[in-house]
């Protein structure tokens, strides 16, 4: 109840909703016994005066079943998007508060949108369905009782049977579906990516035909499976449940005369409409478990501190100690075990293929991402400890955004006081002697490769963040020209903390320390001359060749 931030108000209403639900199926379970008991009676022609209360009571019970189910409606709407709202708001508030935590883009859109969503699915189609089916089941049975005691058994095993035995093994069937389904769901989830982001390049080299040829064989294949499991005996069960319990209850009603008899059958029909949609409620309670328990385990974990510590303007020290992260449903962790010392001034690069971590390491320094093992401080204190939107960090990283706005603007974000001179300065320190207002600046798309990134990187020199983070500053820009703003800008950095992830060779002598990361672990470190002597991936793939940056 704490943890998913159920109200008492919200309990209030859950209970109308099902009240109003059971009350619109039991007048239809009424109106279904008492039509058929009048339509038997009147055959036996008694006194219209035997029938008068029969007849009001079929009118005033179709009237009050459609009134009752509008109301019924309402009611459960207004109590799961009530809810609704306010879970969305604290899953949103929980992911900000934890700085995007460990989870990626696509994490963050799953639980916020799909998994809040499961839980409206959770209360509608499962646990409102299943309220409703005890209240109407228990009213039935307390009826027949009324008038035969082994009907009324008669009803409870065949109740048990649809209401029980079903769902269960509807749920569990729906459990090995989902496991058989999962690889290929998310084949199909990375065709739909490639197709869509990468048309261009498929058509270019003709793949495109045999791209799509995938994708179709393999929803074709989840099509067949969900067209076998269309013919499973379990709905055909339930129905033959429905007609052998009526029987049942007709034959042990047996000595109550015809008109009763067929009431109680009609209404034994009546009652099962309600209890056997819960194997379908099964199903989907299957499929949201999964949402909800991400849900769960997100809002039950400890809030990160409220970020109460000053934060340092200057001698600013940054340290890792065993940092490790793991992202939700990854197979590999993204870092382990990774040290790293950045006392004030430190110059650090990172280096190694690509997917092998250097991102996500800026990242976790920028407290972009929360590390699940070890620790990141600054000065002697978690990172957590600080306001995250005041962190003294600044860089160009791989997500970092350009405004819809002119290049002036976006450059003012990192400092308002700047002057023309400052903003120039930067300019030209980033290797763009452009003029401000000139040069498009809308949001990126306007924008070449290389023009964005010095856009980002001279943003990052006018702040006055005491570290810099530059997440492969100069991609775009060719060898040469890429190598002299790389140099431009350590000048103009001199006496901050900077860790560079670079590809680029030529300013890694002068740094203090370099890391090779491969596959989330530091394979080697230390200075360009230490790596260089021994030999390994580094001196393989970042000495400088003569006239032109060598790429790995």
């Amino acid at each position: 109840m704490t943890v998913w931030g159920v109200t008492r108000a919200d309990v209030r209403r859950l209970a109308v909703a099902t009240v109003l639900a059971a009350c619109a199926e039991l007048a239809g379970l009424l109106l279904m016994a008492t039509a058929a008991w009048l339509l038997l009676r009147a055959a036996e022609q008694p006194p219209i005066a035997a029938l008068t209360v029969a007849i009001i009571a079929v009118r005033a019970l179709a009237l009050l079943r459609g009134g009752l189910r509008y109301a019924e409606r309402l009611a459960g709407h207004e109590v799961v998007l009530r809810y609704l709202g306010a879970l969305r708001g604290r899953v949103y508030e929980t992911l900000t508060a934890r700085r995007s935590s460990r989870f990626s883009g696509g994490d963050l859109l799953s639980r916020l949108v799909s998994d809040v969503d499961a839980a409206q699915d959770a209360v509608l189609r499962c646990l409102l369905p299943a309220l409703v089916a005890l209240v109407v089941g228990m009213a039935a049975v307390t009826g027949a009782l009324l008038f035969s005691a082994p009907a009324a058994l008669a009803l409870v095993a065949g109740l048990v049977l649809a209401g029980v035995l079903l769902p269960v093994l509807s749920a569990r069937s729906a459990r090995r579906a989902a496991d058989a389904d999962a690889p290929a769901l998310a084949a199909l989830a990375d065709s739909a990516i490639d197709l869509a982001r990468g048309a261009v390049e498929l058509r270019a080299f003709g793949a495109a035909d045999r791209a799509v040829a995938a994708a179709r064989t393999v929803a074709s294949g989840l099509s067949a499976r969900e067209r076998r499991r269309a013919g499973s005996p379990l709905p055909g069960a339930g129905a033959a449940i429905q007609v052998l319990t009526t029987l049942a209850v007709c034959v042990t009603a047996g000595g109550l005369g015809l008109p009763a008899i067929a009431a109680l059958g009609l209404g034994t029909m009546a009652v099962f409409e309600t209890v056997l949609p819960l194997a379908t409620a099964a199903r989907r309670w299957a499929e949201v478990r999964e949402p909800l328990r991400r849900l769960h385990q997100l809002l039950s974990e400890p809030a990160p501190r409220d970020g109460s510590c000053p934060v340092p303007a200057a001698n600013v020290h940054l340290r890792l100690r065993g940092a490790g992260l793991r992202y939700p449903g990854r197979p590999a962790p993204a870092l382990t075990g990774v040290d790293l010392d950045l006392p004030q001034g430190r110059l650090v690069a990172l280096v190694g293929p690509s997917g092998s971590g250097k991102s996500t390491l800026l990242a976790a320094l920028a407290g972009q991402v929360e590390t699940t093992a070890g620790a990141v401080t600054l000065n002697g204190r978690a990172l957590g400890a600080y306001p995250a939107e005041r962190l003294p960090v600044s860089g160009a990283l791989a997500d970092a955004h350009v405004f819809r706005a002119t290049v002036r603007e976006n450059l003012l974000l990192a400092k308002p006081s700047a002057s023309d001179d400052e903003l120039l300065a930067a300019c030209r320190a980033a290797g763009s002697e452009a003029e401000l207002d000139r040069l498009p600046g809308t949001d990126g798309a306007a924008m070449s490769g290389g023009q964005r990134q010095r856009l980002l990187l001279a943003r990052a020199l006018l702040s006055d963040a005491p570290v810099l983070l530059l997440d492969e500053p100069v991609e775009g820009l060719d060898p040469a020209h890429a190598d002299a703003v790389l140099r431009s800008v350590l000048t103009a950095a001199a006496g901050r903390t900077v860790v560079l992830a670079t590809h680029q060779p030529a300013p890694l002598p002068g740094f203090d320390e370099i890391l090779v990361l491969d596959e989330g672990e530091v394979v080697e470190r230390g200075t360009h001359a230490e790596l260089v002597a021994r030999a390994g991936y580094y001196a393989e793939h970042y000495l400088p060749s003569p006239g032109r940056a060598h790429m790995p």
